[in-house]
């Protein structure tokens, strides 16, 4: 062996010993030590080399992405002998039913794997933490992770809240309407039987909250709230009975 990364660290009548540094996969093969007796005798073993994986990388990710649409997030990592193992978690949790390619590098000794992610966005994966995780045996047990944080954007959700479930003539209601969207819905829109509010004396928009005092039975009706953003809008009704 004639190469200077090899070294001699032990020579005696009982003991020839060598060390590699800087291994790399033309190390791989069978190494044989003889001894020069007569007949001389020899020793073979076989040296392994693990390819390391590179670090693993994310594509196809825009942000940010529509409720609804289709995502499709790619996760390869290279120079891994033998190939590498690729998994997919949410939020720590392992997702299953994921796309595997294995293919060989250049070099014919390593491979290239990739797996990919499809999934359709959804309002609940907004701000989700997807990972790709890539473990090998050379890597002791410390896996390779890359990590994406996603962001959805989507129509708003709205529901109203009422202060009061028995109103009665005379009292206050106040009526709260919860919208949630993103990007951020803007004020929300109340209307009373499909027009505006018919008494702006009695009947008070202060943000999201409509509040209704000395409550009559001209009250009565169909209140709505309507909520916004550049993704679309959305409504829900509240029917007033004042009893």
């Amino acid at each position: 062996l004639r190469d200077n990364r090899i070294e001699l660290v032990r020579a005696s009548w009982h003991e020839l010993s060598i060390s590699v540094s800087d291994v790399s996969l033309s190390d791989e093969g069978q190494y044989t030590c003889s001894l020069f007796t007569m007949p001389v005798k020899t020793s073979k073993a076989f040296l392994t080399v693990l390819g390391v994986p590179e670090k693993p990388q994310i594509t196809g990710f825009t942000s940010p992405v529509m409720e609804g649409e289709r995502m499709q997030l790619t996760c390869k990592t290279s120079g891994s002998k033998p190939a590498a193992d690729i998994r997919w978690f949410k939020n720590d949790k392992e997702v299953k039913d994921v796309k595997y390619i294995k293919e060989e590098d250049a070099n014919r000794k390593t491979f290239t794997v990739s797996s990919t992610l499809d999934f359709l966005a959804d309002r609940n994966d907004d701000g989700a933490v997807v990972s790709c995780r890539v473990d090998h045996e050379s890597l002791n047990s410390t896996p390779q992770i890359a990590m994406q944080v996603l962001e959805i954007h989507y129509t708003p959700l709205v529901k109203i809240i009422s202060s009061n479930s028995w109103p009665e003539e005379g009292q206050t209601i106040i009526l709260t309407c919860e919208s949630k969207g993103k990007p951020v819905p803007e004020p929300v829109l109340w209307t009373k039987d499909g027009g505006e509010l018919p008494d702006p004396e009695r009947m008070v928009v202060n943000g999201r909250v409509l509040s209704i005092s000395f409550l009559n039975k001209t009250d009565n009706g169909t209140y709505r709230c309507e909520a916004k953003n550049p993704i679309g809008r959305n409504s829900t009704e509240y029917v007033l009975i004042v009893h």
